[in-house]
């Protein structure tokens, strides 16, 4: 067994759930980018190494450090099924797998994570996620890729489907890398929103146009709703529906509950922890919600991720890399 320390730099790394599961995992994060100047700000409250904030296109490969391990979740928009499904057609981010890509060709890196939305693999018949395969293929890289459910994987109430793709350029290293097992999902919506607690009156729903309609509907505790302008949907399963980037941007889009204080709907901090964060995580000061909503959707879930980066960290290990 080595007991070296590996390393890992991020691309899109966003608010940082990618690199905090890696790190949990005892993997040294050494490098980051994102363009988004506020997940920068929120990134940089948490971890002390350097995230370099623009356009990925703008940064020159020798201007990136070399590292065992590279972890990259590009902008997902171009394949979601509630986006337009341009794929790599979209001239805002369609091209930012290749990007990745120019990193790997130069870099090398022993591994790979790739995170995405579960339609990257069926999205145009299957032959955007040929063209991936195919490229990282090129690069030499063996990987296995599968989607896994946060609320399955991460034990968190979310019920959220991505997939992930691991690579490795060693083949006998792949051989040996498995996905973690199902757990048992453990951790309920009042373990994170601690209904007895008075939140911020701004998020009730008491003087709204719509509390008429919410009260009728959302009798429940630890239960999740949504607001669908006409009517409202209760979640079934007990968990939270899949958080997304645009759920600040309208307001009602923030998932619903009802606690001992009445309706309201979920502070960006219970988003952030129903994504795996823990509560020790930093959220900045004077940021406006509907930023710190959308950080917390474009998020992946950091329980799912750090369960992943230990299987991967085993396989190093074991084979004394």
């Amino acid at each position: 067994m080595t007991n070296r320390k590996y390393t890992a730099i991020s691309l899109f790394a966003g608010v940082g759930g990618i690199c905090l599961g890696f790190k949990n995992a005892g993997v040294d994060i050494i490098w980051a980018n994102d363009i988004d100047k506020n997940a920068c700000k929120t990134y940089r409250n948490n971890f002390s190494h350097t995230i370099v904030e623009g356009k990925i296109e703008d940064i020159k490969t020798e201007d990136i450090p070399y590292a065992d391990i590279l972890l990259f979740g590009f902008p997902c928009t171009s394949f979601s099924i509630a986006g337009y499904q341009k794929g790599f057609e979209d001239e805002k981010s369609g091209h930012l797998f290749f990007e990745a890509l120019r990193v790997i060709k130069d870099k090398k890196p022993q591994v790979f994570l790739l995170e995405n939305v579960k339609n990257l693999v069926g999205h145009d018949s299957g032959n955007t996620f040929s063209v991936i395969k195919n490229e990282l293929n090129n690069e030499g890289y063996h990987f296995r890729y599968q989607v896994l459910n946060s609320m399955e994987y991460g034990n968190v109430p979310q019920n959220r489907e991505r997939i992930y793709v691991v690579g490795f350029r060693n083949k006998s290293f792949c051989d040996k890398f498995y996905f973690p097992d199902p757990i048992k999902l453990t951790n309920s919506i009042e373990d994170i929103t601690k209904p007895y607690e008075k939140k911020d009156d701004k998020y009730y729903y008491d003087n709204s146009k719509y509390y008429d309609m919410l009260k009728e509907t959302i009798t429940k505790k630890n239960t999740v709703y949504q607001l669908r302008r006409v009517y409202v949907r209760e979640n079934k399963k007990g968990v939270s529906p899949t958080l997304t980037a645009n759920m600040g941007t309208g307001g009602h889009n923030v998932p619903l509950i009802l606690d001992d204080y009445g309706i309201r709907k979920l502070t960006p901090y219970e988003c952030f922890m129903l994504q795996g964060f823990p509560h020790t995580y930093k959220l900045p000061d004077n940021m406006a919600d509907s930023h710190l909503y959308k950080q917390a959707g474009n998020s992946v879930t950091v329980t799912v991720i750090e369960r992943i980066a230990n299987n991967i960290v085993d396989i190093l290990k074991d084979n004394k890399y």
